[in-house]
């Protein structure tokens, strides 16, 4: 059958049942629009609109044996917006709340001398790192984090190749992830006391 737009829902949704591509098709085409319309109305959000509608045709295929449409197949994606919008209110207020208890709890510890502590003393390490690296390495290190040129211009300034300051530079990065690593670990402990 090739001619999909000419069948109802109930045409279409059996020969969704019997795997049918054009029927997914075919229902995909004629509700995306008004779904995400209803999806929108609600949220707000293109982004999370289009979440939401992607969702619920996964859904639906992935589903496609085992959905029982007693309300029209029409009826079921309208129903299913409503019911992710009110999943992604729900979402959306934890998040709202973790955060706010975040910055509750933040708010109470006030840490700005250990923090400004921590800042000199985790630049210091920086700096010590740096100056331990081969010149080369440092040299296309700070070229390309602290003058921010690209790694073009490095390899001209330093009359190197590009294939040569990328490798350096993650040569240099990875030294000092590595070293980063007792630094990063002993932060979080303090200021998720």
């Amino acid at each position: 059958m090739a001619n999909y737009n000419s069948l109802d829902d109930i045409e279409l949704m059996e020969l969704l049942r019997q795997d049918s591509l054009g029927a997914f098709r075919e229902i995909y085409v004629r509700y995306w629009k008004g779904l995400y319309k209803e999806a929108y109305k609600r949220l707000k959000q293109t982004e999370t609109a289009e979440e939401i509608v992607q969702d619920i045709f996964t859904a639906l295929w992935n589903r496609r044996h085992a959905i029982n449409l007693s309300h029209g197949l029409e009826g079921y994606l309208y129903t299913s917006v409503g019911y992710r919008v009110i999943d992604q209110y729900r979402r959306n207020e934890i998040r709202l709340r973790h955060r706010e208890a975040m910055q509750v709890q933040y708010n109470d510890a006030d840490h700005t001398t250990e923090q400004a502590i921590w800042v000199k003393d985790l630049q210091l390490h920086i700096d010590q790192v740096i100056e331990q690296l081969p010149e080369r390495c440092r040299s296309v290190y700070e070229l390309s984090r602290v003058a921010y040129k690209s790694n073009k211009q490095i390899a001209e300034e330093l009359g190197i190749s590009e294939k040569t300051v990328e490798n350096q530079l993650t040569k240099a990065l990875k030294k000092l992830r590595l070293s980063l690593n007792q630094y990063l670990t002993l932060a979080l402990l303090f200021f998720l006391k």
